[in-house]
């Protein structure tokens, strides 16, 4: 019995509460960084100190997205999903009710574990509300908020911020959150949540943490993890520096760089959905061509970074090849680990060590005083590693004759 939406190409309710989830989860990742001149100043601690809020963020989510989806693993997911809501919900809560610095960063950190569980988890559910041709779409639908809350989430916060103080910001996020929390209560249905048996490890009939690991034995698994750091780390290690790129190498003014942000984030929004397209048509393909074309446009960013209409130019297909891969490894990552959650949190952490990687290798650049665009180039080589791993992993799969 399939439970499957039909093929008319109507957006399942359900999709639309998880996307409204994401937008949530991705506006208390991004706000932040707009707000940490007025949380340093109203908590009296070092910028440095605020920077953490960030960073905590950062490391909670990648440890988080292993931890709290092992530990679910043998539950329904669509109330599990509830759950991690509810965890967002408190975590902006108590960064909104903070008397001190100490609250404020447990709030981020208790928001931070539910993201990656949120997304790893509710990829699975989000495909399978959808036909199977339209799997890497769905995909793409879900974090299409995401993508929507890097273009709004600093701009979003600095305004109410500017206009009710930073705790206004964090009480908005937790109303999302919460009419969120009852979307996908009432509109997510059940069955999405429900084993996949079409695939293997639901066929021999493992559960819970043992299952979740024996996906981890297929080499296609760590090839596609190891393609998601490289290629993520490339793209975040160049934007975390493209601020300094945008100012001291382009020229633009400071009050220049929010626009740019902006055109960036834009090509982020449609680079996802029009990725989740091709990579249901070929998927392999597709995150091979998402690779070269982020390289290619790395290389030529540092080459052109002096001239601003190659550089406005630029930065939108930055976000553009950036983001088009993402939905398609999420769809191979978790079909080549028999659909356990655990596979698809795990991409979301492996993304998460690769923005570490790459900001640090951008900042190891700029202090060997290679100057600020020497991140672009140490992003391009980060992707081209990337490219080769996925050019060896689509070899090997075309030999074995990958599910699909």
């Amino acid at each position: 019995m399939t439970n499957r939406a039909n093929g008319t190409g109507r957006m399942p309710a359900g999709l639309i509460a998880l996307t409204l989830g994401s937008f949530g989860i991705g506006l208390t990742e991004f706000v932040i960084a707009g707000l940490l001149p007025q949380v340093s100043r109203s908590l009296d601690v070092s910028e440095a100190a605020a920077g953490w809020l960030i960073s905590g963020y950062a490391l909670s989510v990648a440890a988080g997205a292993i931890v709290v989806t092992a530990a679910t693993g043998g539950l329904p997911r669509k109330p599990v999903l509830v759950g991690l809501v509810a965890l967002f919900v408190a975590g902006n809560l108590l960064s909104a009710v903070a008397a001190g610095y100490p609250m404020m960063l447990l709030g981020r950190v208790v928001a931070a574990l539910c993201h990656g569980s949120f997304f790893g988890i509710g990829s699975l559910v989000a495909r399978r509300m959808v036909p199977p041709e339209r799997a890497s779409r769905a995909v793409a639908v879900m974090f299409a908020g995401l993508t929507l809350a890097n273009v709004l989430g600093v701009p979003f916060g600095a305004l109410i911020g500017e206009r009710w103080t930073w705790r206004a910001t964090f009480w908005a996020i937790t109303a999302i959150g919460v009419v969120a929390l009852v979307a996908i209560a009432a509109l997510v249905p059940g069955w999405a949540g429900a084993a996949d048996r079409t695939h293997p490890a639901a066929a021999t009939g493992l559960r819970g943490l043992r299952a979740q690991l024996h996906a981890f034995r297929s080499g296609q698994v760590w090839l596609t993890l190891a393609a998601t750091a490289l290629g993520y780390g490339g793209m975040f290690g160049a934007f975390s520096y493209i601020a300094y790129t945008f100012t001291h190498v382009t020229g633009f003014a400071a009050a220049d760089v929010a626009w740019l942000l902006v055109v960036y984030g834009t090509g982020l929004v449609i680079g996802n959905l029009a990725g989740g397209r091709a990579a249901d048509g070929d998927r392999d393909r597709t995150l091979i061509g998402s690779l070269a074309g982020l390289a290619v446009t790395l290389i030529a960013f540092g080459a052109l970074a002096a001239y601003a209409a190659a550089a406005v130019v630029l930065v939108f297909l930055l976000g553009l090849f950036g983001f088009a891969g993402v939905p398609g490894m999420i769809t191979r990552v978790t079909d080549y680990a028999g659909g356990v959650p655990l596979a698809a949190s795990a991409n979301v952490s492996a993304s998460n060590v690769g923005n570490a990687l790459g900001a640090w290798l951008g900042g190891l650049a700029i202090s060997a005083g290679l100057g600020y665009t020497a991140p672009l180039y140490a992003g391009a080589a980060l992707v081209l590693a990337a490219l080769a791993v996925m050019a060896v992993s689509a070899r090997r799969a075309a030999a074995d004759r990958p599910v699909r």
